[in-house]
């Protein structure tokens, strides 16, 4: 199948067809995604959380309006919270971007975030390599602000952005240490509204990453004031993010950081294809939900339950 991503529609029928479920279309987004990877690899992608509220949208449209005028190519995918009791969502990043939106040289694309931990959509990692293949320079990808499993999005993305808000007594109590522990930058947003209570809060995150191991020994976590309503300090932001990626292409732990991060996809696709195949084997789903019963009803342990489920599909003997 020819998907032509040079322009927008392209780029969203490919994406389309990576996100779909269905077998016919799983197999078609693999060849795709393997005739593609060559022309992947060189944007910058940087992954941008924070508790809701925060302002995270506004930011990244002032962002990535920053950065098409300094003539770079940007593509935005923003993971939408999905409803646990409707399994929809609201995939309004484009109202909410309006300006970023009609750009030419953006791209925005909202996912729902489904059931996949870390607030990003199943196939986020395919839908960056193909706004790679398309030739966009800078890939943002915000995340729903679902606590401290959005760790997920680093694991992910060359650089790891952070928003807090300027409050830092209660806020920063609530600090996820693992989401601490692998930010590249943490950004007090809304620092027009109080730049004292900004700058008092930005000591304190300082003086938190200060206690905290490096995640990388080339880079300090700096931490920046800025304001995405105004675009104070956004200039200031892109050039640390810049000096991040010369810092680490230099010592080659940008290399070792996708690197791993490769392995570990794989890994984990792995695992959800097992899961998929064990949980479809017939004999495996006329058995689950008997055993899901006993579970749920005390009469038996979740680790017997689950030996038991696998011995069927491993051990039928």
């Amino acid at each position: 199948m020819t998907i032509d991503l040079s322009t927008r529609a392209g780029l969203g029928r490919a994406i389309t067809l990576i996100e779909s479920r269905r077998a016919d279309h799983q197999a078609e987004a693999r060849a795709l995604l393997s005739e593609l990877m060559p022309r992947t690899g060189k944007a910058q992608r940087i992954g941008i959380t924070g508790v809701p509220g925060v302002g995270k949208s506004t930011f990244i449209e002032s962002f990535g309006t920053l950065l098409t005028g300094l003539g770079f190519r940007v593509a935005v995918l923003a993971v939408d919270p999905t409803s646990r009791r409707s399994g929809g969502s609201i995939l309004g990043d484009k109202t909410r971007m309006a300006n970023l939106a009609a750009d030419e040289r953006a791209f925005i694309r909202p996912s729902p975030a489904g059931e996949t931990l870390g607030g990003v959509s199943r196939k986020t990692r395919e839908t960056m390599l193909v706004c790679e293949a398309a030739g966009y320079d800078v890939i943002l990808v915000e995340t729903v602000g679902v606590g401290q499993s959005e760790t997920v999005v680093a694991d992910m993305v060359d650089f790891f952005l952070v928003l807090m808000l300027p409050n830092a007594g209660d806020e920063l109590q609530g600090i996820k240490k693992g989401v601490l522990e692998v930010a590249d930058l943490i950004a007090v947003n809304k620092a027009d509204i109080d730049a004292t209570a900004a700058k008092r809060a930005a000591r304190a995150y300082e003086v938190a990453l200060h206690i905290m191991e490096q995640a990388d020994p080339d880079w300090s976590p700096p931490v920046h004031t800025i304001s995405g309503h105004s675009g104070m300090g956004l200039p200031e932001l892109w050039s640390a993010i810049e000096i991040h990626r010369k810092k680490t292409e230099a010592s080659g732990s940008r290399f070792r950081r996708r690197a791993g991060q490769q392995v570990r996809w794989l890994d984990a696709l792995i695992q959800e294809g097992l899961a998929d195949r064990f949980l479809n084997r017939p004999d495996v789903a006329a058995r689950l939900s008997g055993v899901r019963q006993d579970v749920a009803e005390g009469r038996i342990p979740a680790s017997l339950a689950a030996d038991t489920l696998l011995s069927v599909a491993f051990d039928p003997e």
